[in-house]
């Protein structure tokens, strides 16, 4: 199970500019999630989104698709 530096308590990440949510408890899910976040330096330019609840159904209610 990983996690996100600054989203330690999230285990559904959202990336605005494709609107996908990662799982981070899916070890390839998250494998590329983090590839992307450090290649695209997706974190500094904010792009990156939590979701409260932190579930897949309120990650589609905000337009995000699942990985």
């Amino acid at each position: 199970m990983g996690r996100l530096q600054r989203f330690e308590e999230n285990r559904y990440i959202g990336t605005r500019d494709t609107m996908v949510f990662y799982d981070c408890d899916d070890d390839e899910q998250f494998a590329l999630l983090e590839r992307r976040v450090k290649a695209e330096n997706l974190l500094d330019r904010k792009l990156l989104s939590s979701f409260g609840p932190d579930e897949p159904p309120e990650a589609r209610n905000r337009g995000f698709h699942p990985a």
